[in-house]
């Protein structure tokens, strides 16, 4: 029975690597669409830049690397996020083998990955810089944890790839590292690991990967972190007290949602050893148990002093990530039997996982039968086609009203340059039409002459076009959603090329 568990537990990372590839192709076929994030990473990836916004860069680093090399796809864009959830669970097993030597429970940490809502739902959805910082979390879990047993040089530069990489995809994940260094502090044995002079290196391999984008905020300090804050601020006014227990109520609530099926999948596989595994305590329990603790103080001082509000769940995946991970080290501590025990998580937990995939990706066909359509039945597929052929035109230059619009119609054309009305990454020079056709594009929703915005008429005659020029606009005919009589129209204007 040992045997068999220990290749169970080997087959489990060949397990997850084939649900992840099974949600890459059945995004891929389900529709060409693009949710918001996918959306906005085809949009920025025509761009190489130190830094896109209130989002660090590094998973637009990635997918710009991934377009240039293969193309803009839907599958370039959907492959990114999924390996890189596919790393983060290979890497947190591998962190898991550091410290438990039962193979089947070292499985079991890593399975745990999957029961977060962040990696199992929301990903499945829209999800893409969370996606990076769960990565770098696990990677920093295991060359953070190989440092204590056995440091080494590579395991020190390790460490501090990770924090650099980090740094860059999540501003919070700084939280991690902090944690971890506060938790060992108490560890006397483990206290030398701070001071051993290949911390210099890590540090050092750290510095050169977050500078190019530090030297970004230091310019862009508002534009880096208005939009996060804003959001934890949205929907509340009042005092400073009506707002500190709006957010610890916010934070606990976050928690708990976050937190509750981690706890419901253990709970349910060792019913009758909550207790023995409650009591227990190693070193490693003691570090990680130190850890999330710390990370949640942080949050709650930091929701107090800037008196945030509204706390999402998945802006705490990165700290209850590492909740799986302590549990086992719980159950290694506690000296409990694990024989079997690995099959019966992980039976529920796949059955789980894979109703979730296919109950998300069924949404565009089940929207359009409650008349309830979100971004996926959008058809901008027939929209670009219908225009582009109809006219016999192809544009070098694309301007939308979003990004959303902007990636979406830029898998359609790849060829063109697409630049958003509102914040366009490139300006609109004085020769701007000068290189070809430019398409104007802009949202209706079922009415049949979709209105241009006038956020967008004012940047065309910003630009050098004379309003006769915006008066001839054209609507694209209106499309079928589904149900009953519902459509989606588009508006456009075309502007032919301007001769110097």
């Amino acid at each position: 029975m040992f045997r068999t568990d220990s290749r169970r537990a080997d087959a489990m990372i060949f397990a997850v690597a084939a649900y992840f590839f099974l949600c890459v192709a059945i995004r891929v076929f389900i529709s060409p669409a693009l949710e918001i994030d996918e959306g906005e990473q085809a949009f920025v990836s025509q761009f190489l830049a130190l830094g896109y916004g209130p989002q660090p860069p590094f998973y637009n680093w990635l997918q710009y690397a991934v377009v240039e090399t293969f193309g803009v796809s839907l599958t370039a864009l959907t492959v990114v996020k999924h390996l890189l959830l596919f790393l983060c669970c290979l890497f947190y097993g591998l962190a898991a083998r550091v410290l438990i030597q039962n193979r089947a429970l070292a499985a079991m940490a890593m399975l745990g990955v999957l029961t977060l809502p962040p990696v199992f739902l929301l990903a499945q959805r829209d999800l893409s810089h969370t996606v990076a910082a769960l990565f770098a979390v696990s990677l920093f879990l295991y060359g953070f944890f190989r440092t204590l047993r056995s440091p080494s040089l590579f395991s020190y530069l390790l460490t501090g790839i990770a924090v650099g990489i980090g740094l860059i995809s999540k501003y919070n994940f700084a939280l991690v590292p902090a944690a971890a260094v506060l938790a060992i502090l108490p560890e006397r044995d483990l206290r030398q690991r701070i001071f051993d002079w290949r911390i210099i290196a890590s540090l050092a391999v750290a510095f050169v990967i977050v500078l190019p984008h530090a030297y970004w905020i230091l310019n862009n300090l508002t534009s880096a972190s208005a939009g996060t804050i804003n959001e934890m601020k949205e929907g509340l006014s009042g005092g400073r007290l009506t707002q500190a227990l709006h957010g610890t109520v916010s934070l606990i609530s976050a928690i708990f949602g976050a937190s509750i099926l981690p706890l419901a999948f253990f709970a349910v596989v060792f019913p009758f050893d909550i207790k023995r595994i409650y009591r227990a305590e190693s070193q490693p329990t003691r570090i990680l148990g130190r850890m999330i603790v710390l990370c949640l103080i942080a949050v709650l001082l930091i929701v107090l002093g800037l008196g945030a509000t509204h706390i999402r769940e998945k802006w705490l995946a990165l700290f209850v990530v590492l909740l799986p991970l302590y549990l086992c080290l719980k159950i290694d501590a506690a000296g409990i039997e694990t024989t079997g025990k690995l099959k019966r998580f992980a039976i529920p937990l796949f059955i789980m996982i894979f109703a979730v995939l296919i109950g998300v990706s069924a949404r565009v066909l089940t929207s359009p039968m409650l008349g309830s359509y979100n971004k996926l039945n959008i058809p901008y597929e027939a929209f670009v086609e219908e225009i582009t052929q109809n006219h016999t035109i192809q544009p070098t230059l694309v301007i939308a009203t979003d990004t959303n619009l902007a990636g979406s119609v830029r898998l359609q054309l790849p060829q063109a340059t697409i630049i958003t009305a509102y914040n366009p990454p490139v300006p609109l020079t004085a020769d701007w039409r000068s290189t070809g056709p430019v398409l104007v594009i802009w949202r209706g929703k079922g009415e049949p002459e979709p209105v241009l915005p006038d956020g967008l008429r004012q940047k065309l005659i910003e630009g050098g076009v004379a309003s006769r020029d915006i008066t001839p606009l054209f609507s694209a005919p209106l499309y079928h959603l589904g149900k009953g009589d519902d459509r989606y129209g588009f508006g456009y204007l075309w502007l032919l090329q301007q001769k110097p």
